[in-house]
């Protein structure tokens, strides 16, 4: 592990490339199969915050909370190290929806119907 809490992945420990479990979804909301991870993670994307960029996992409906822990264990399997030791993506709970008319000052609201 590195000074900033990442770790450095290389080699193929844990990962049996050939294993037909490659179709295996993860990330369930965005569709993301073990096989993209593994072949993100093989084309140098090594953190959660690097596949959550390239692949969108973790930002579907659930924001992370179904497969943001297989994912550690998929990056610690690589790794060779223990999932406690991935350091987990960040994320922002999801944002509560506000009407339009919070938005827009006096001038542009809409004639009451009253």
């Amino acid at each position: 592990m590195s000074a900033h809490g990442e770790v450095k992945l290389g080699g193929t420990a844990g990962i049996d490339r050939a294993a037909p479990d490659r179709d295996l979804l993860i990330c369930r909301c965005e569709e993301i199969a073990l096989g993209e991870i593994i072949d993100a993670i093989d084309a140098g994307i090594t953190t959660p915050d690097g596949l959550k960029r390239r692949l969108r996992i973790g930002m579907g409906l659930c924001q992370g909370r179904t497969c943001r822990r297989l994912l550690q264990q998929v990056l610690a399997e690589h790794a060779g190290v223990s999932p406690a030791d991935v350091r987990p993506a960040t994320f922002r709970p999801p944002v509560r929806p506000v009407k339009i008319s919070v938005l827009l000052d006096e001038r542009q609201r809409p004639a009451s119907r009253e």
